[in-house]
């Protein structure tokens, strides 16, 4: 098969798929995956599969261009363990008003049961205006419009009766910082999960989260931590987070809604 025709077909197969062992560094003291490390995926699969559908990084930072993961809705149904073998699919379902969306998937070694179900909202900016663009090559028989989240994840919104109190102030150093040198979005999930404390991180995986990417943090930068909780009639336990930078007047640069 000539190369071009190879091409060809790959850029027909909507949905990206791979097949891998969980390993030990992205477990938790249960043995079980981590929420971040989900996210770590995450956004791998979406690089790799955007790369093969010819809107991937490198060919979007030919025109000054860049993909921004706007929100995301995780739903974890069962969190796999070290050592286990899971699948993971990937796919684009085209956009929706300013975002465009993408669903993930995880099943066990089978494929026969789902572990793990996320959508997340991603919107495209010029990075050297800092201002949204929908100039992307996006060729539309390459959108699936199956759902492994029927809708996007929304606007994360505080109750009125839960009471954000200050919980931690976390500083952006070397580790949180991505190749585009501001903080990786999955830092900010670890965050809220810090402030939260071991007796709950530790005591129950986490069931579902909502996380709204609101402003881009910087080395150097001080993020003010902020924490409400709730519990429900069903005895699960529901948290808020919201990280505000220091001395910034402007919007927060995160929000998450948690139920463990």
């Amino acid at each position: 098969m000539r190369p071009e025709s190879k091409r060809r077909r790959i850029r027909m197969d909507n949905i990206y798929k791979q097949q891998i062992k969980i390993p030990c560094y992205d477990t938790d003291a249960s043995q079980l995956l981590k929420p971040v490390s989900f996210m770590n995926y995450a956004q791998e699969w979406a690089n790799c599969h955007a790369s093969v559908l010819g809107f991937g990084y490198d060919d979007m930072i030919r025109t000054r261009m860049a993909w921004v993961l706007s929100r995301m809705h995780v739903k974890f149904l069962r969190h796999p363990k070290w050592r286990d073998t899971v699948n993971l699919a990937t796919w684009h379902k085209g956009p929706e008003s300013l975002m465009y969306i993408r669903d993930f998937r995880m099943t066990d070694e089978t494929g026969n049961e789902d572990l793990i179900l996320a959508t997340t909202s991603w919107l495209v900016v010029n990075i050297d205006t800092r201002r949204l663009t929908r100039d992307v090559p996006l060729d539309d028989s390459s959108i699936c419009r199956e759902d492994a989240v029927p809708r996007p994840c929304d606007k994360i919104c505080i109750p009125a009766g839960a009471v954000l109190e200050h919980a931690g102030t976390h500083v952006v150093s070397y580790s949180d910082v991505d190749l585009n040198g501001h903080a990786n979005n999955a830092m900010y999930l670890v965050w809220a999960m810090d402030v939260m404390g071991c007796g709950t991180t530790f005591g129950k995986p986490l069931k579902e989260m909502k996380i709204n990417f609101n402003h881009e943090t910087m080395p150097g930068d001080r993020v003010e931590l902020y924490l409400a909780s709730d519990r429900t009639d069903d005895a699960m336990e529901r948290y808020w987070v919201e990280g505000r930078i220091a001395g910034s007047t402007g919007p927060s640069s995160f929000s998450a809604e948690m139920i463990f």
